[in-house]
């Protein structure tokens, strides 16, 4: 048996849909869901009353053309502001209904640092949506998650070919390590399968790499192109 008969890998829309959608809008988490995605990463930042919206800059600007943090905006401040199109800027509560709605999906919660974690556990616990959330992140954001989530999954976000620490293994328990696919080799596969972790990738976008990536036994594979990652990982 082959590693790519052995592993089905989990394919993972990064931010939605985005070469269709806006990045991290329901319109693109919706798509991807539509184009077969297993699940979906999001970014969370929080307004400035502490309500988790999807956005992965801290300020609108990039995305949305309007040069300002969020964190100065209240929920219902952001809500109001409406984008080309009508676009808005959706809340975590809005896509967790979403995704609960799509029959096993899930949404994979990426959180660059400790600040957003409380109240996006919070946000997660209020809607009922505990199994359908993982995290992934640096070692600070996702000790943070553990603190308060003892049995969340975590992917413990990873960029160097040295594994991390046993110590730090063994008080984090995360499911997954998370490199750049550039980090993936035989000898990283071997080196992550000895201490007991599976390992995810971000972000693959061509056919020729999600194939690479996949025949080294890699247990998720995070892609902007959600749709080629699905029918490559369906071949």
């Amino acid at each position: 048996m082959t590693a790519v008969d052995a592993v089905r890998p989990i394919a993972v829309a990064h931010r939605g849909d985005p070469y269709r959608y806006r990045e991290n809008t329901l319109a693109s988490v919706a798509a991807a869901f539509a184009a077969g995605a297993d699940a979906v990463e999001v970014d969370v930042q929080l307004t400035r009353d502490g309500v988790p919206v999807l956005l992965h800059d801290r300020t609108l600007k990039r995305l949305w053309g309007l040069d300002r943090p969020v964190a100065r905006l209240t929920a219902a401040q952001l809500a109001a502001q409406r984008f080309a199109g009508g676009e808005r800027v959706p809340t975590l509560a809005e896509a967790l209904k979403l995704t609960a709605e799509q029959g096993g999906r899930r949404l994979l919660i990426d959180l660059d640092d400790a600040q957003p974690v409380a109240a996006t556990w919070a946000a997660v616990g209020a809607a009922g949506a505990e199994d359908l959330v993982a995290f992934c992140g640096p070692t600070a954001a996702m000790f943070a998650v553990r603190e308060l989530a003892p049995g969340a999954q975590l992917s413990l976000t990873w960029k160097q070919p040295a594994m991390p620490a046993a110590a730090l293994l063994a008080d984090l328990a995360p499911r997954y390590l998370n490199p750049p696919f550039g980090l993936l080799d035989a000898g990283f596969m071997a080196r992550a399968a000895e201490l007991g972790l599976l390992v995810s990738t971000w972000t693959v976008d061509t056919r020729r790499t999600m194939r690479r990536i996949r025949a080294l036994g890699a247990a998720s594979i995070t892609s902007n192109r959600i749709g080629v990652l699905r029918q490559e990982l369906d071949r």
